[in-house]
């Protein structure tokens, strides 16, 4: 009867293949003349009987988690996402250059401009007519019956005063660029920083309370100045 190999020699011989890092590995079971046997990783010596047998190499299990990984603590929740930021965006307010008639300008926040009511014989234009003296200068006065007034017409039932005839005469107005409006707001507040010290007291208050207008609006309408 052959003798049987014993355990701790295959154990052995796994465990060496083991070391190798080899995902199989082949045993070599040789039976010398005397009929003893005997498990090896080698091929059998010569004059043995050889018998073979490949065998997959297990592996160890993956290392336990220490106990820091395995009481680690859950991560903590993500943050509420930011409230929206309503940014309200005031448009700048315009600025008006007109030009009058006579062809002097000014600026206004509308553009209407500076409208103004004006009697009607102000827009005639001028005729030229004779000196009623005659061409000689030294020439007799008319006689004062020539030139006496009529009487006055009544008014109209009902009404106690009359208004001359007239109209609305408007300046022509075009609005200035952004940029030159806040360029004129920094000259007059720059003006109006020259006016103050040589200002009476009530008028400083009035240049004050123009500056704190001028410094609002060029926060508002021009960024920083």
């Amino acid at each position: 009867m052959h003798p049987r190999p014993r355990p701790c020699l295959l154990f052995a011989l796994l465990a060496l293949a083991g070391s190798a890092q080899a995902a199989e590995v082949t045993i070599y079971r040789c039976t010398d003349a005397q009929g003893r046997s005997s498990l090896r990783d080698t091929p059998c010596a010569r004059g043995e009987q050889q018998q073979t047998r490949s065998m997959t190499v297990p592996r160890d299990p993956p290392p336990r988690p220490t106990d820091a990984v395995a009481r680690a603590e859950p991560a903590p929740a993500a943050a509420p996402a930011p409230r929206p930021q309503v940014i309200v965006v005031n448009t700048p307010r315009p600025m008006y250059e007109c030009v009058t008639p006579d062809g002097d300008r000014y600026t206004s926040e509308t553009a209407e401009g500076n409208p103004r009511w004006v009697p009607l014989w102000t827009l005639m234009p001028v005729i030229a007519t004779r000196n009623p003296l005659g061409d000689n200068v030294g020439a007799r006065r008319p006689p004062p019956s020539e030139f006496r007034p009529g009487p006055p017409r009544p008014l109209p039932p009902g009404v106690g005063f009359a208004y001359p005839a007239g109209t609305w005469v408007r300046d022509e107005c075009h609005a200035l660029p952004q940029r030159e409006v806040c360029a004129r707001l920094s000259d007059r507040r720059y003006e109006l920083d020259r006016r103050y010290n040589s200002a009476l007291q009530s008028e400083r208050v009035r240049i004050q309370s123009e500056q704190r207008g001028i410094d609002a609006r060029l926060a508002d309408d021009c960024g920083a100045y």
